[in-house]
């Protein structure tokens, strides 16, 4: 049996100045999907394993920006959070996140975000 998530210690892992501990919340063979301006539902970045997301995260937490979940929801082995971010030049970006865990760890995320044009 595997560790039980914790929405408090995703909400301190996002929020958070490093990548490391939010990566660690991932399984190994993890699924991410993007969809975004340039990454439209018909065709969705697709990152597989901690490997390719961890790319993904070591490149946002090198921006000068700040993180924020305004709400999660948990629900047996569903979450949902909705997550804002502000770069230093007053850029915004909303991002709004389902998650299906698998023993304790997030097996496939869909990410919906935005950002201020």
């Amino acid at each position: 049996m595997g560790t039980a998530f914790s929405t408090e210690t995703l909400r301190q892992s996002i929020e958070g100045n490093t990548a490391t501990n939010l990566l660690s919340l991932y399984a190994d063979d993890a699924e991410l999907r993007v969809v975004d301006r340039n990454t439209q539902p018909s065709s969705p970045r697709v990152l597989h394993g901690r490997d390719e997301i961890g790319e993904l995260l070591e490149d946002v937490y090198s921006r000068d920006m700040t993180h924020k979940v305004e709400r999660c929801v948990m629900d047996g082995d569903t979450v949902a959070f909705s997550e804002s971010c502000l770069y230093s030049d007053g850029v915004r970006v909303l991002a709004e996140s389902m998650i299906t865990l698998r023993d304790g760890k997030i097996a496939e995320q869909i990410m919906i975000q935005a950002w201020d044009e």
